[in-house]
């Protein structure tokens, strides 16, 4: 059966990419108040959004059990997995890991599970991912694919341009970008997900100004590859293609989603790029 890929739910691609390549996916559990959802279980991105919208309280997240992940490494092994590599949302920013970990050491001694910090989010850890089901395919083992990922976490690079901090902050997510709140009701933020935590990476005073910011970052990389683009429901993502086309066209770019992780605490418009630098 080879190495199987497992994830969380914050990797944020698609169902049908995610069930085409056969990456496992570990949902977080989102939290409106007193009620709780099973991310891709209980609730779509859309209904999240919705929610978004109408809710007097903004969401919480909160990271799978350890029993989650064990669950679903038994059933790989039972299938007849040669070995299990999970790769996880950066763990400065949440316990998933942590979980993921726990999970791991109840399989000592069945199927070898290897868990990896991708030190990253959304299609940040999800082009790892994919990364490791096409090494897998290829027939590498799990010792390979483990190295192979943990160096391209360290060569991933992720900006995001976001509506508003509010989610960040009240989420307790915003770390190094602490120091854009100052004026955060005059400027539209731009951060960078760096070495696993959040932190800032510009400040402009308009939309179109942060999305320019970003297609800039990426045309100021050497020699950038697999660029990703990923967005929350943001009306202007063509604008940001448009932005890049100098540098990559819209057909070589692997598109992703913000769901509810992300969507916590990005909050509703961002629009993400990334990319993997050259070995």
């Amino acid at each position: 059966m080879g190495v199987r890929v497992v994830t969380d739910s914050s990797c944020d691609l698609p169902v049908a990419r995610a069930e085409e390549l056969g990456i496992e996916i570990v949902p977080l559990t989102i939290r409106f108040g007193t009620k709780e959802y099973v991310d891709r279980v209980e609730l779509t991105n859309e209904e999240f959004w919705a929610k978004v919208a109408t809710s007097e309280v903004l969401p919480e997240t909160a990271a799978p059990s350890a029993g989650a992940f064990e669950e679903t490494f038994q059933r790989l092994a039972a299938e007849g997995a040669d070995g299990i590599i999970c790769i996880n949302l950066s763990s400065r920013l949440s316990a998933t890991m942590q979980s993921a970990q726990v999970a791991a050491k109840a399989l000592k001694g069945t199927c070898p599970v290897e868990v990896v910090d991708s030190l990253m989010v959304s299609m940040g850890l999800g082009l790892q991912c994919i990364n490791a089901v096409r090494l897998a395919s290829e027939g590498n083992d799990l010792d390979a694919i483990t190295r192979a990922t943990v160096d391209q976490a360290r060569r991933t690079r992720l900006f995001g341009a976001l509506d508003t901090l509010e989610h960040l902050r009240r989420g307790g997510r915003i770390g190094a970008a602490q120091a854009l709140l100052g004026g955060m009701l005059s400027i539209k933020p731009v951060i960078e997900v760096r070495d696993g935590a959040v932190a800032e990476a510009g400040k402009v005073r308009t939309r179109s100004k942060s999305l320019k910011l970003l297609a800039d970052k990426v045309a100021a990389a050497t020699a950038p590859q697999q660029v990703f683009v990923f967005d929350a429901q943001a009306p202007d993502i063509d604008e940001i293609i448009e932005l890049l086309a100098p540098t990559v066209s819209r057909d070589e770019i692997e598109f992703g989603t913000i769901g509810p992780v992300i969507g916590t605490h990005a909050g509703p418009r961002t629009i993400g790029v990334g990319w993997v630098d050259a070995p």
